[in-house]
């Protein structure tokens, strides 16, 4: 069986499911035909936006709430047979400037959602969003499973253990889970309204505003990149299967490019923008873990997955897509 027929009629769940990943995820398990329940607290700046679902409200059931509260989400796993687990605070800054926050949300709310589970739906397969940045600064490239993990930052800790709550569940109680390892994902529906939740989204809306964009040191630090459909393709991939339950997989892109090149490429697709470079911001140099690119050679051999969409395609699907959406991902007073 397919992916795509897998998740035919399947109740399906995503937290975090009017963000940015969760949203394009959405968005697909509804053309495959899936019932789609999306729970998201909407909280400010956490890139949950109901304009993600546009053309699919009346497709799919929408529960504002916080993962945190244990009463909901005992009720809302019950029915559930794939959870797709994409909650968190994703900002590094963020959770070096409000370590107790990103603890809270990043570990206990993971904790909340497993112990549902455990308790009220221990058939559920349960897929974690985990990130590259739980390996810190890479001893070698491409990175493996195998390299250490070793966060930089208070949010990649919490991540990390996120993931490993995940893996217990699974090993110990049988709750059916995984992780994917994300790499830098973009693509339509990405937060532009700050810069603190990664460069790329900030990056595409300044050069749609015709702005300057900043690139630290000399821009060498190369990274690797996925089009969100192809992250999704690799949720779907990971939902449907056995042969991943219980482990960490990277998830990349196949192309990988020096932040200098990207800014170029970006100006040259937009056909406006510039851009110079400028010295490293203190609190961002501490916890900067250079250049990275993933090996996701085993997810691929356990689930066929493969990204399909090209650096140069997926930049300029996105720049489309925010030129006619731009006035529901940034407050218009400040273009």
């Amino acid at each position: 069986m397919t992916p795509a027929q897998f998740y035919q009629g399947r109740r399906v769940m995503i937290t975090g499911g009017l963000g940015f990943i969760g949203s394009n995820l959405a968005q697909r398990l509804v053309q495959l035909g899936a019932d789609v329940l999306l729970v998201d607290s909407l909280i400010p700046d956490y890139g949950g936006n109901l304009f993600n679902i546009a053309g699919i409200e009346s497709q799919v059931r929408v529960n504002v709430a916080d993962v945190r509260q244990a009463s909901t989400m005992n009720y809302l796993v019950r029915d559930r047979e794939v959870i797709f687990n994409l909650a968190g605070q994703v900002s590094h800054i963020d959770s070096m400037q409000d370590p107790h926050t990103d603890l809270d949300i990043n570990c206990r709310s993971q904790l909340t959602l497993l112990e549902a589970c455990r308790h009220h739906n221990p058939g559920v397969k349960v897929v974690y969003a985990s990130t590259r940045q739980i390996y810190g600064r890479p001893d070698v490239l491409p990175v493996t499973e195998r390299h250490l993990v070793r966060p930089t930052d208070v949010n990649g800790i919490n991540k990390a253990a996120g993931e490993y709550y995940h893996l217990v569940y699974n090993n110990v109680f049988g709750v059916r889970a995984c992780a994917l390892r994300l790499t830098n994902v973009y693509g339509p529906r990405q937060l532009l309204r700050h810069n603190r939740q990664g460069f790329i989204g900030w990056f595409i809306r300044l050069v749609l505003e015709n702005r300057e964009i900043e690139v630290f040191g000399d821009g060498s630090q190369v990274r690797d990149f996925v089009y969100v459909d192809d992250a999704v393709e690799a949720f779907l991939a990971a939902g449907a299967s056995d042969a991943v339950n219980g482990e960490a997989f990277n998830v990349g892109g196949d192309e990988h490019i020096a932040h200098r090149d990207l800014v170029a490429l970006l100006v040259e697709l937009a056909g406006q923008g510039r851009y110079r470079f400028v010295e490293w911001p203190t609190e961002k140099k501490a916890i900067d873990i250079g250049s990275f690119y993933a090996d996701s050679t085993l997810f691929r051999t356990r689930t066929g997955w493969a990204p399909a969409v090209p650096l140069r395609e997926g930049f300029a699907r996105t720049l489309d897509y925010y030129r006619a959406h731009m006035v529901h991902y940034v407050d218009p007073r400040s273009i």
